[in-house]
């Protein structure tokens, strides 16, 4: 398998670089050359598999040519071990046709585990004895964060720095990742937004400053990181009657990537009969699919804080394969979009709806899983719920919303909707008697690549 930039300008590579690598020298994301398929008899094969063996049949074609079967499999059973529950990513059933998936199981109660435990492993492997360590960036808007540093804290070869915008992320989310104090972990608090953030990231890739290190990401502008999502999707849809059953998935989502990996799940032979593209009121993403508008606004702090995103980086894979894969056209795009903060996106697939759910309808998503099926569910799973709940599909079809993130991560937007204040899982220890360590920097190039230059290799 090999994988090529969205702007057609970087060399292809194989799993093991693209893994490394995480964004392309182009400036552009990696994605597979031709989009592998799985057969309705492999699909139906994966039902009565653990959660483990899917992950092995299911990444065993974007791996191959660099993991044999046997390895992927050691290296997926490693990773999703540390999880509280034996299915992993066990389905909740709330009504006749809506169901939970849910993904907040890992060790630091939110879905980015179910990707990036397997990538702190990847990037262990793939690292070998005597090359140069890897420094890995990455943007937070607060799920990603914990998820990442837990997965590479401790790791021989990897350095971390870990940007999350200044006290717009909840406490919980700030103290999973500021009481990780290993010596390969830096967190850094900006004075500024999550898109911030993330283009302070990408900046960096092509910063000057930095050029003697070797980069790596752990945004879900990694493929690798992005494709271990698609594994749920298979893992669930089975579970529900796939392939002769299509299965509907609704996902809360500001920067694309979870939702990417539905559509890339659907490329595959999945039977997905729609991809509901959930939003708070930063909408940037419902109003691309809905009227092709895809123009930045100001960004408003919600009770969702993960999901309050204008640039959603993913998009760019979708604008690559909906733009028949031409990369120069989409490199000028991206170029245009950089200057204006505007784009005019084609029609999208039909596979595809989108709603934007306001925070009195996150609200009563809330109330409602709770008093009707006796389910505590964090704001950005309501968000998703209640997009499911909203759009009209065919009463056949079973809908399962993505419920992201444990609801303890979020208690005081929890209590504020419930009455109910969910309490923390045993497994996450004293978080709010430990140490934290984190510096606060402004929002500029330099004083971030200052930062990582000096610290790097400490």
């Amino acid at each position: 398998m090999r994988y090529i930039s969205t702007r057609g300008a970087a060399p292809a590579l194989d799993f093991r670089e693209a893994t490394l690598a995480g964004l392309a020298r182009d400036g552009g994301l990696y994605l597979p050359a031709a989009w592998p398929s799985l057969s309705r008899a492999e699909i139906s094969g994966l039902q009565g598999l653990s959660y483990a063996e899917t992950a092995t049949r299911v990444l065993a074609p974007f791996a191959a040519g660099v993991l044999d079967p046997a390895t992927l499999r050691a290296l997926t059973e490693a990773a999703y071990g540390r999880f509280a529950h034996a299915a992993v990513t066990p389905l909740v059933q709330l009504d006749a046709r809506h169901w939970l998936l849910e993904l907040f199981h890992g060790p630091t109660l939110a879905f980015k585990d179910v990707a990036l435990q397997l990538l702190g492993l990847l990037f262990e492997r793939f690292l070998c004895e005597g090359e140069a360590p890897l420094t890995v960036i990455g943007a937070t808007s607060g799920d990603t964060g914990s998820a990442a540093i837990d997965a590479l804290a401790g790791r021989a070869g990897v350095e971390i720095f870990m940007l999350h915008p200044h006290e717009r992320v909840s406490d919980v989310q700030r103290r999973q990742m500021t009481t990780v104090l290993a010596p390969n972990v830096h967190n850094i608090a900006i004075q500024g937004s999550f898109d911030d953030a993330q283009a302070l990231v990408k900046a960096m890739f092509a910063a000057p400053e930095l050029a003697g290190l070797r980069l790596g990401a752990v945004n879900s502008i990694n493929w690798a990181r992005l494709a271990a999502q698609v594994v749920y999707y298979f893992y669930a849809a089975v579970r529900l009657g796939a392939p002769e059953r299509p299965v509907a998935f609704s996902v809360p989502t500001g920067n694309f990537g979870d939702v990417f990996a539905g559509y890339v799940a659907a490329r595959m032979g999945l039977p997905i009969a729609r991809l509901i593209v959930a939003t708070n009121v930063n909408d940037i993403l419902h109003r691309a699919l809905s009227t092709g508008d895809y123009s930045v606004g100001s960004v408003t702090p919600t009770a969702a804080p993960s999901m309050d995103i204008q640039v959603s980086s993913n998009f760019e894979r979708l604008l690559f394969d909906l733009n028949e894969r031409d990369g120069d056209r989409t490199a000028a795009q991206m170029a245009a979009f950089a200057s204006t903060r505007r784009l005019a996106i084609p029609t999208p697939p039909p596979i595809f709806a989108s709603a934007r759910i306001d925070a009195d309808d996150m609200a009563l998503a809330m109330r409602w899983a709770q008093e009707s099926a006796g389910q505590v569910i964090d704001p950005h799973t309501a968000i998703g719920l209640a997009a499911a709940r909203q759009l009209a599909l065919d009463p056949q079809v079973p809908v399962v919303t993505l419920a992201t993130a444990h609801p303890a991560k979020f208690r005081d937007a929890v209590e504020r909707a419930t009455g109910v204040r969910p309490g923390l899982p045993p497994r996450v220890g004293n978080l709010f008697e430990r140490a934290e360590r984190y510096t606060v920097l402004p929002a500029t190039l330099p004083a971030i690549t200052a930062h990582v230059r000096e610290n790097a290799g400490r």
